[in-house]
C-alpha cells in the first residue's frame, strides 16, 4: 500500500495515537521492515485515551519498538494548539535522540480536507498543497506516505487483518472546522472520486515544482539569507515561508501579507524576519547587548538591526564572520 522507496532514513519516530491511520500505518511499517519507534501524546480529554496509552504500550512492547508518552496539561484546548504542542513534543525527541524523520499518518482524505479548508480562507497554490508526502524540516525529513490512500482503505486492511483500532469520538463534532469539511465534503467525494483525486493531485504537484524559480540561498548557522533577481513578492513570500516551514513554524496568509507589509518582524517571538533591498534575512530572534565596534561593522554591511544579535552570539571574538560580509561575492 505504500512506496517502500519513499522513506530512505533507518531511524524514524512514528506519529502515533491508536486510531485508524496511525495503526494502519504501525502495520503497514512492520510489514515493510521499515524501522521505527512511536510517540504518542495524550491530551485527557477523553475517557479513552488511557486506553490508546495502553495499547501503545502493548504494541511497542510485542514489537520490541521505543514508545515515548507525552501528556498535555493545558486547560485551554484548541485544535492549533494541540497541533503546535504535538509538533513541538516531535522535535523535541528527534534532536534529543538522534531521529531522522518524523513519519505521519495523514491520508488522502486528509489533503482534501486541507486543500477544502485553506480554499475557503483564499490561499495559494503552495497552500492548497503544502501537504507533500516529503518535506525537508530543520533537523529531520518528514514522511507522510498514506497521501494516495483514503481512510476507507485503511479501515479495510485493519478489518481484514483483525487488527485493534480506536475511534475518536471528538472526530464528529462539527464545530472543529476540519471535522465540519469531513462529514460535509471530503469523506464523500474521496468515495465517489479517489482516483482522479489522486491524479490531479499529482498534476498540482508538478505545476508547483515548475513554478519555483531558483534564488540564491546563503546559510551560516541558523541565518539563513535568500538574494533575489526579482522584484516579485510572491516568489519572496514563498521562499520565507518555505524557509520557516523547515523550523516548524507554519503562518496564515494574514502573517504572509503583514511580512510583507512590515519588511521587519517578528515571528512566534522567536523568528527575525527583515527584507531589504535584494536580499531576506531570517535568524533566530535574540535579545543581548552588543559591542559598539561590532554594531558599526554591522552598519557598514547593511546587516539589518534585529538579525545582528544573533550574527553577533556566534561571532567568535565579537568579529562579524567574512563569510557573512562577502556572502554575495
Amino acid at each position: 500500500m505504500i512506496d517502500t522507496h519513499l522513506i530512505t532514513t533507518s531511524k524514524n519516530l512514528l506519529a502515533f495515537s491508536g486510531g485508524v491511520d496511525s495503526t494502519a500505518l504501525f502495520f503497514l511499517l512492520l510489514k515493510q521492515n521499515i524501522p521505527f519507534d512511536i510517540c504518542i501524546v495524550n491530551y485527557h480529554q477523553r475517557e479513552q485515551s488511557e486506553l490508546e496509552i495502553i495499547y501503545a504500550k502493548e504494541l511497542a512492547l510485542q514489537y520490541n519498538k521505543r514508545c515515548f508518552i507525552e501528556d498535555y496539561n493545558s486547560n485551554k484546548f484548541s485544535e492549533k494548539d494541540a497541533r503546535d504542542f504535538r509538533y513541538q513534543v516531535f522535535t523535541s525527541i528527534i534532536k534529543e535522540y538522534n531521529y531522522q524523520s518524523l513519519i505521519t499518518a495523514h491520508q488522502l482524505n486528509d489533503k482534501l480536507e486541507w486543500f477544502l479548508m485553506q480554499l475557503s480562507k483564499g490561499a495559494g497554490l503552495s497552500e492548497l498543497i503544502s501537504l507533500q508526502e516529503v518535506e525537508k524540516r530543520e533537523n529531520f525529513t518528514l514522511y507522510r506516505p498514506l497521501l494516495n490512500i483514503s481512510k476507507e482503505e485503511l479501515l479495510a486492511y485493519l478489518q481484514v487483518n483483525n487488527l485493534q483500532y480506536f475511534i475518536d469520538e471528538s472526530n464528529t463534532n462539527t464545530k472543529y472546522k476540519r471535522n465540519f469539511f469531513r462529514k460535509e465534503f471530503s469523506d464523500n467525494f474521496v468515495h465517489l472520486y479517489k482516483e482522479g483525486l489522486i491524479k490531479s493531485f499529482h498534476y498540482l504537484d508538478k505545476d508547483i515544482k515548475s513554478l519555483i524559480i531558483d534564488f540564491k540561498k546563503f546559510e551560516f548557522e541558523k541565518l539563513t539569507i535568500f538574494t533575489f533577481d526579482s522584484s516579485d513578492e510572491n516568489i519572496i513570500i514563498r521562499a520565507i515561508d518555505k524557509e520557516l516551514k523547515k523550523r516548524g513554524i507554519l503562518i496564515s496568509q494574514k502573517t504572509r501579507e503583514e511580512i510583507l507589509i512590515q519588511k521587519s518582524i517578528i515571528i512566534s517571538h522567536k523568528i527575525a524576519i527583515e527584507i531589504t533591498q535584494n536580499h531576506v534575512w531570517i535568524a533566530p530572534l535574540i535579545k543581548i547587548s552588543m559591542d559598539k565596534k561590532f554594531k558599526e561593522k554591522c552598519r557598514e554591511a547593511k546587516i539589518p538591526k534585529y538579525i545582528r544579535p544573533y550574527i553577533y552570539t556566534i561571532s567568535i571574538d565579537n568579529k562579524l564572520p567574512n563569510s557573512i560580509i562577502n556572502f554575495e561575492k
